[in-house]
C-alpha cells in the first residue's frame, strides 16, 4: 500500500525520491525532513563531501497547505558538487575521445563497480557506482521522513545509536530514553550513549584514516511505542521481521541484520532466550519478562519495543588503495580512489530508521487502511481497545 522509489546519481543534479500512499490529512513539516537530512550528513568519520552537500528537500507534488492529499509525493535533493561533474556526468552525448569523460576502469574490491560493469555492459564503472553510491540514501531519508511522521501520528517513534566501532562495542542496555536523547544529539560524534566508549571509537577512527583505511561497526534502531499486530505469519512475504531485514540489509555496506538478541540467542538454549508472558491485572495488559525477541515472534509484533541491528562492513573506498585488475587491458592495477568517507556508522543508522520507518509504516497502512489520517486514526483506536478488552 505504501510504495517509494528513488533516483538519481550521487553526483548528478539532485536526487528524487517518490513516496505513494500515505493518506490525506497527514501534516507535514519540511524542516523536520531536512533535519532527518542534517542527521544524516554528520557523524565522526565523514570525508569532504559532506562539506560541500548542505542537504535540503523541496516538495513538487502531493502536498498542499501543510497537509498530504492523497497523492504521490515527490522530493528533490539538490546535489551541489554538479557544478563540478556537469560536463563529466552530462545527459547529452559526447565524443569517444572526449577527455572530459573520466572513466573508470580500475574496478574497487567490495563495490559494485566490476560486478555492475560486468551486468550492463559497460568497460566503465562510472556510471555503476553513481547509483550505487550512499549518497542514495539522502533520497531514503527524505521518504522516510515522510513516513515517520505518519507513525507519529499513531503514537510511534524511531531513534537509532551506535554500539560498535572496529573492535570497540558497548555491551550494557541502552533505554528508550538514552536512545532517543543521543539519536537527536547534533553534537554527539558517534551517536553511542557510553561517552567511554565512544572516545574509544573515536581512536578507531583516528587510526584508520591515518592509515588510509576504513572501519565498520553495528548500528541499533528502536521503533518504541509499536502496537501489537502488525505483520502476519500467514505468509513467508507477510513475516514483518523478514521485510524489516530485507529493507535495512540493502543499505549500502550493511551485510548482517540482526532483530533482537538474535545473534546471542543462536548460541544458546532455549531456556535462556525465550521472554516469559505475565499478566499484569492492574493494567489489564499482558507483558514479558524481557525483550530477546526484539518485539517480533512469528513474524507478528508483540508490543515491546521492536530493536534492529545493522552491521556494516568497512566501506570499499580506500585511500591506501587495494590490487585490483584494469577492465580494458586485463592488467593489475590499484584500484581507483573517489572522494570518500573512512566511517559511516551513524549515518548508516538514519538510513536504517528510514527503512524502518518506511516498511512500519507500510505495515500501519495494511492493518488500519484509511484513505485519510482521520479515519485511519479512527480504525487504529478501535484496534486498541480491541487489544486492551483482550
Amino acid at each position: 500500500m505504501l510504495h517509494f522509489y528513488t533516483a538519481g546519481e550521487s553526483h548528478g543534479q539532485a536526487l528524487l525520491a517518490f513516496l505513494s500512499g500515505l493518506p490525506a490529512g497527514v501534516p507535514i513539516d519540511i524542516e523536520f525532513i531536512n533535519r532527518e537530512l542534517h542527521r544524516r550528513q554528520l557523524g565522526y568519520g565523514r570525508g569532504g563531501r559532506q562539506k560541500i552537500e548542505k542537504d535540503r528537500a523541496e516538495i513538487f507534488a502531493g502536498v498542499r497547505h501543510g497537509q498530504t492529499i492523497g497523492a504521490p509525493i515527490a522530493l528533490r535533493i539538490e546535489n551541489r558538487d554538479w557544478q563540478n561533474w556537469e560536463k563529466i556526468l552530462a545527459v547529452e552525448a559526447y565524443p569517444e575521445d572526449d577527455s572530459t569523460a573520466k572513466k573508470l576502469v580500475a574496478p574497487r574490491p567490495g563495490h559494485a563497480d566490476l560486478a555492475g560493469s560486468q551486468k550492463f555492459n559497460f568497460h566503465d564503472a562510472r556510471y555503476i557506482l553513481e547509483r550505487a553510491s550512499a549518497r542514495e540514501t539522502a533520497a531514503r531519508v527524505a521518504a522516510g521522513a515522510l513516513a515517520k511522521t505518519l507513525l507519529r501520528e499513531l503514537g510511534t517513534e524511531i531513534a537509532s545509536h551506535t554500539i560498535q566501532v572496529g573492535h570497540t562495542r558497548i555491551e550494557r542496555a541502552a533505554s528508550w530514553e538514552e536512545i532517543l536523547a543521543i539519536s537527536n544529539d547534533m553534537e554527539s560524534p558517534l551517536r553511542c550513549v557510553d561517552a567511554a566508549a565512544q572516545e574509544k571509537m573515536k581512536g578507531e577512527v583516528d587510526a584508520v584514516l591515518k592509515a588510509g583505511d576504513t572501519v565498520g561497526g553495528v548500528f541499533e534502531i528502536v521503533a518504541h511505542s509499536v502496537p501489537v499486530g502488525l505483520g502476519s505469519h500467514a505468509q513467508w512475504d507477510e513475516k514483518l521481521d523478514g521485510r524489516i531485514a530485507q529493507a535495512v540489509m540493502s543499505i549500502q555496506a550493511v551485510k548482517g541484520v540482526e532483530i533482537g538478541a538474535g545473534i546471542m540467542a543462536a548460541g544458546s538454549l532455549g531456556s535462556e532466550v525465550q521472554d516469559e508472558i505475565s499478566y499484569d491485572k492492574s493494567a489489564k495488559k499482558f507483558a514479558r519478562s524481557s525483550n530477546r525477541a526484539g518485539g517480533l515472534e512469528g513474524g507478528i509484533t508483540n508490543g515491546e519495543d521492536l530493536v534492529v541491528r545493522g552491521y556494516l562492513k568497512p566501506i570499499s573506498t580506500l585511500r591506501r588503495a587495494l590490487r585490483t585488475a584494469d577492465m580494458v587491458t586485463k592488467e593489475p592495477v590499484q584500484a581507483a580512489y573517489e572522494r570518500s568517507d573512512w566511517c559511516v556508522v551513524p549515518a548508516g543508522a538514519v538510513a536504517g530508521e528510514a527503512m524502518v520507518a518506511l516498511v512500519l509504516a507500510d505495515a500501519f497502512l495494511q492493518k488500519f487502511g484509511g484513505d485519510s489520517l482521520t479515519e485511519m486514526r479512527r480504525n487504529f483506536e478501535g484496534y486498541a481497545r480491541q487489544i486492551h478488552d483482550f
